[in-house]
């Protein structure tokens, strides 16, 4: 509950706007036209991904395992917030009267903070799985690396969930956003919204930081075998190159999308003094802020599956024809059948 307020439900927050200010805000076609967009281009995705499955390697094929965790959940991130931003847009309904228990509210925020995470972890699993599949080949069994990779997809999910699920059971509190259409965490100064705030943050940070490292790692990994003296020989395949591209560019749009929301929220559940009044209210400044941080996060579901489809084989065979008359009998790992024995 909040001070001024005891009739408040523990998910609402005092938000001085009309109900004018809000039809300018939100627009029910542009936030349907985004949902279509999204959904039209990960539904491309899947179908994309379902041909490449077919006689791919160990390597590729779990490579491919995460990308389509990732897209599934995309896709689903934009089907169930979709759902009911666009429904709040369209009638322009009164969360108080919808939803006087706050069970429709803390459902939008586990799903926000769930769909938010997991598409950085996931980024992360990748990077780890390339970073292995490129420095340690012999490190994995090949053939339980599909299982494996589901089985961690499946980890990414159960983790992502886990934190969204703290809110609920105590840690933190979800509540309605300006302009009254979606709800998140409380970038508020109690000890529950700080500490939930800042273990949202480091999990997101922490994944984007670790996906660069490893990708830094593995595309130097790349570049020294391609450039050895044994370059002639050992040349990385059309496939290695194809999967780092796709990684790399799943790493950077995370990045820019999801870096600046990270950001503010860290500054803003420390900032001193608080940016939240006793009585639960935000400047409008910073509720606009949240909002098009919010806005820009969400391009990230969109420009997923897009990166997968762009950076296939095919497209970069066309930008960098030299690709497609190289050798591809051999790969980074070392070709055991051509060492000599002892007679």
């Amino acid at each position: 509950m909040w001070a001024n307020d005891s009739s408040l439900g523990p998910c609402f927050r005092p938000m001085n706007i009309t109900l004018e200010e809000r039809r300018l805000i939100a627009s029910p076609w542009f936030a349907a036209s985004f949902c279509f967009v999204g959904l039209a281009s990960n539904l491309l995705a899947l179908r994309v991904l379902a041909g490449a499955r077919q006689g791919s390697s160990q390597g590729r094929s779990s490579f491919l395992t995460f990308l389509c965790g990732l897209v599934l959940t995309d896709f689903m991130g934009l089907l169930i917030t979709g759902a009911v931003v666009v429904s709040q847009h369209a009638i322009l309904f009164d969360w108080h009267a919808v939803d006087p228990s706050c069970r429709l509210c803390r459902f939008m925020g586990v799903v926000m903070v769930f769909f938010g995470l997991s598409p950085l972890l996931l980024g992360a699993a990748m990077a780890a799985e390339r970073y292995l599949g490129i420095t340690r080949p012999f490190s994995r069994p090949a053939a339980a690396s599909q299982r494996r990779a589901w089985t961690i997809v499946g980890l990414v999910w159960a983790a992502a969930l886990a934190l969204g699920l703290l809110p609920v059971l105590g840690l933190g509190r979800y509540t309605v956003q300006y302009p009254g259409s979606w709800c998140f965490l409380t970038l508020g100064p109690e000890p529950g919204d700080v500490v939930f705030g800042l273990l949202f943050v480091l999990l997101g940070s922490c994944s984007v930081g670790l996906s660069f490292l490893l990708n830094t790692i593995s595309v130097a990994t790349l570049c020294r075998v391609y450039h050895g003296r044994e370059a002639a020989q050992q040349r990385p395949r059309d496939g290695e190159v194809e999967m780092m591209a796709q990684l790399l560019g799943i790493m950077v749009v995370a990045s820019v999308c999801w870096m600046p929301l990270l950001v503010f929220i860290a500054q803003t559940v420390l900032r001193s003094p608080p940016s939240m009044s006793p009585t639960g209210q935000l400047s409008r400044a910073t509720e606009k802020q949240l909002l098009i941080y919010l806005r820009v996060a969400t391009w990230n579901q969109i420009l997923d599956p897009w990166v997968y489809i762009l950076f296939r084989r095919a497209v970069i065979r066309r930008l960098h024809p030299g690709l497609s008359t190289r050798s591809r009998s051999l790969s980074l790992q070392p070709q055991l059948a051509r060492r000599p024995t002892m007679a």
